[in-house]
């Protein structure tokens, strides 16, 4: 390189003199600071789109779903209306005792025959026969001893007691049916297999929906007709009747010590809400 031109001249020119600028540590050194500041530029506007997205998804309020277990107590689907018991007869009017004719007793005086009195006069012993002695007169029937007590007349039946139906399907029984383990295994069960996110995979808005299902616990604890009473929608009652259906057997209600067929109703409530 010239003299005049050294002052002048570039630090890697003089670096490469008399070597092959062609090769590629020459232009890798030369555009080092472009590069360089590509670099960090990228690197922020890369960060600056990030923290904005971030602020932005968060910003943007996210559907939490869950499920709510209701009515796991054994409610009964129907109350039977206990119909007014009929009022007692009334009770029978009391019946006096006939009268007696009775004869009132007078002392025997000795008194003229015209101040006798008609109730003072005393009374020939064959009139006494049939009357009772006492101190008043009094008019009734005539004396005939000792009166039996009047004997009611009954039917001469007696009613067996009823025999109930335990063949019939109860609503009402002395000990309900249960699932095996009690209420909170009834619990776990339902929230382990009911797919909560089902209700918002279909759309469902922010709200609570519930359905009731009513279903047969046999004898034996089988469990049959499995049917929802009312629909949210959103798939929540086929879901409800599919976990139910494939539960395991139940333990049968009992009715004065003997298993009976019983018809049990659950509640069960999707819950979507936002967090």
């Amino acid at each position: 390189m010239e003299v005049n031109k050294i002052l002048t001249a570039d630090f890697l020119d003089i670096l490469f003199e008399g070597r092959d600028k062609e090769y590629g540590a020459y232009n890798l050194r030369r555009t080092y600071n472009k590069r360089l500041q590509y670099a960090l530029i990228g690197t922020v506007s890369i960060c600056v789109v990030l923290i904005f997205g971030s602020l932005l998804a968060n910003s943007v309020k996210k559907k939490h779903n869950d499920i709510l277990v209701q009515d796991v107590s054994l409610e009964n689907m129907k109350t039977e209306e206990k119909k007014p018991e009929p009022p007692p007869p009334p009770p029978p009017p009391k019946q006096e005792p006939p009268k007696v004719e009775i004869t009132k007793f007078t002392p025997p005086k000795i008194v003229k025959d015209e101040e006798v009195k008609p109730d003072e006069e005393i009374k020939e012993v064959e009139k006494l026969e049939d009357t009772k002695i006492g101190t008043i007169n009094q008019e009734g029937e005539k004396d005939q001893g000792v009166v039996a007590p009047v004997v009611e007349k009954g039917t001469g039946v007696v009613e067996a007691p009823k025999e109930e139906d335990y063949d019939k399907v109860f609503t009402v029984v002395q000990i309900p049916a249960e699932f095996p383990g009690g209420l909170p295994a009834w619990q776990k069960y339902l929230e382990r297999n009911l797919n909560r996110d089902l209700p918002v995979e279909n759309g469902a808005p922010p709200g609570k929906y519930t359905v009731y299902v009513t279903f047969i616990v046999d004898k034996s604890g089988g469990i049959s007709d499995v049917a929802a009473e009312n629909d949210p929608g959103y798939g929540t009652k086929d879901e409800a009747i599919r976990v139910i259906k494939r539960g395991p057997s139940w333990k049968p209600a009992v009715q004065n010590g003997r298993n009976v067929i019983y018809r049990h109703k659950q509640g069960i409530t999707f819950v979507v809400s936002e967090e």
